[in-house]
């Protein structure tokens, strides 16, 4: 039974990883850019929801707050891509990722500013108390997070398969100016994907606030999730969602049958592993070119 609890909160926290791994990938693969600030994305989407929701502040139902926060992220991503990231175009990828690390320092000191520095609770009914089943206790967030980490999953490889928007974000990912020369909007097509790593951070920032307290340090989330990029394959979608239940399976595990502190540097031994032994990650799909 102590097994089964380990792996359920295990899964729990590394579908959040996964789904911030997934903001990683789906922008690298668009601008092959790598976003330092995606861990922050989703302490702010934790955030904009949370002065939506809690009654202390706006008090809006929580699925009345839902579109709004979605939208309210989507336009964000949209617009840092349109007057931030352009602006950098053509720089050296040192710079872009310099720029990202600071942007993930000043949506901190703006989440502090706004709603402090102390943890807060979200008021959400995806914490439903603990589901008893004989010995087994299971905390209703964690299953939770599971079932809604699969239905977004699933939601997201209907969309990338069977709409126009993205066919042509995988195309343009796959090769920018062959997409250009077939009529697709690269550029535009470019702030669609910054809009929806957004969204999909701001899922992962309700399902980590449902489960616990949030504060602007949150966004630290992000070097882990950044670990379960590389570790499952940083150009892989299925492989992000992996490695982070990679990630988030290892650690309470670590925690409970290795010694103190391993469980803080499990996850970084097994990327230190990947990278020697598969450094394109464990789901990476390698195209060999022949020449």
């Amino acid at each position: 039974m102590e097994v089964l609890q380990l792996l359920i909160s295990g899964m729990a926290n590394g579908c959040v990883y996964g789904l911030v791994a997934l903001g990683f990938v789906l922008i690298y693969k668009a601008t092959e850019a790598v976003n330092f600030a995606q861990g922050d994305f989703m302490m702010l989407g934790a955030f904009v929801t949370l002065g939506l929701v809690n009654p202390e502040f706006m008090g809006l139902n929580f699925w009345v707050a839902l579109p709004i926060v979605f939208v309210i992220m989507g336009i964000f991503g949209y617009l840092l891509d349109l007057f931030v990231l352009r602006a950098v175009f053509g720089q050296n990828q040192v710079a872009i990722i310099i720029l990202t690390i600071a942007l993930g320092f000043i949506l901190r000191f703006v989440a502090g500013l706004i709603w402090g520095h102390e943890p807060l609770s979200l008021h959400s009914p995806l914490a439903l108390g603990d589901l008893r089943m004989g010995e087994l206790v299971l905390g209703m967030a964690d299953v939770a997070i599971i079932i809604v980490t699969f239905l977004l999953t699933l939601l997201l490889w209907q969309f990338f398969q069977r709409t126009k928007v993205g066919l042509a974000m995988q195309a343009a990912s796959q090769n920018q100016m062959a997409a250009y020369y077939m009529g697709i909007p690269v550029k535009r097509i470019q702030g669609l994907v910054w809009a929806l790593a957004g969204i999909v951070a701001a899922v992962a920032g309700i399902l980590y606030a449902s489960k616990g307290a949030i504060d602007p340090n949150a966004g630290f989330i992000g070097i882990k999730a950044f670990a379960a990029a590389v570790i499952g394959g940083f150009g892989s979608l299925p492989g992000a969602l992996m490695g982070g239940l990679i990630v988030g399976i290892i650690e309470p595990f670590a925690a409970r049958y290795l010694p103190a502190g391993w469980s803080q540097i499990a996850p970084y031994a097994l990327l230190i592993g990947v990278l020697l032994f598969r450094p394109h990650g464990l789901f990476a799909q390698v195209r060999v070119k022949k020449v």
